[in-house]
């Protein structure tokens, strides 16, 4: 009976190897949906008939490595925030992008405390890069996508349905 349960763990990944998967996955998932490793820095928005834009922010470039903000545009009314709203980082070398915060303003260590186990950081991960891939999924089912991601004019770029900045 040992045998059977050793081979199956083996087919198994384990759950690092699992958020890595997962990491993959969000970096494929994105590239299809906006491309973000061929924009400019600067606001993007798409919009598709489900009243629901979607804003992208492109950060920062690197050589390997971008910084994006994926959010909708509008604020959450209790929090003042964007809602839901993600920040990013892609390995554009390795292929993996991976979901550093969904707290606006609020760094993983805010979250989790100073010194959380690294089994504690290692859930709260596959929690948000879980979420990230629903999302993208979500988003490219309701037709988001490059062709309708436009570039937001500086003007526009700073203010959300209600007023609020970025």
């Amino acid at each position: 009976m040992s045998a059977v349960l050793d081979s199956r763990n083996a087919l198994l990944p384990g759950r690092f190897g699992f958020l890595m998967g997962l990491y993959a996955e969000n970096y494929h998932r994105l590239v299809r949906l906006f491309a973000p490793q061929q924009l400019a820095p600067g606001f993007y928005v798409s919009s598709v008939d489900d009243g629901l834009d979607v804003r992208l922010q492109v950060q920062e470039r690197h050589p390997y490595t971008l910084e994006l903000e994926l959010t909708y545009d509008f604020v959450d009314a209790h929090t003042g925030h964007p809602s839901p709203s993600a920040q990013l980082r892609m390995y554009t070398d390795a292929h993996v992008a991976e979901a550093l915060h969904c707290h606006p303003g609020r760094h993983l260590w805010q979250v989790l405390g100073p010194f959380p186990p690294a089994n504690t950081v290692l859930q709260h991960r596959l929690r948000m890069n879980g979420f990230l891939s629903r999302w993208l999924e979500y988003l490219a089912e309701q037709g988001h996508s490059i062709g309708t991601l436009e570039p937001a004019s500086k003007h526009s770029s700073a203010s959300l349905h209600n007023g609020e900045s970025l």
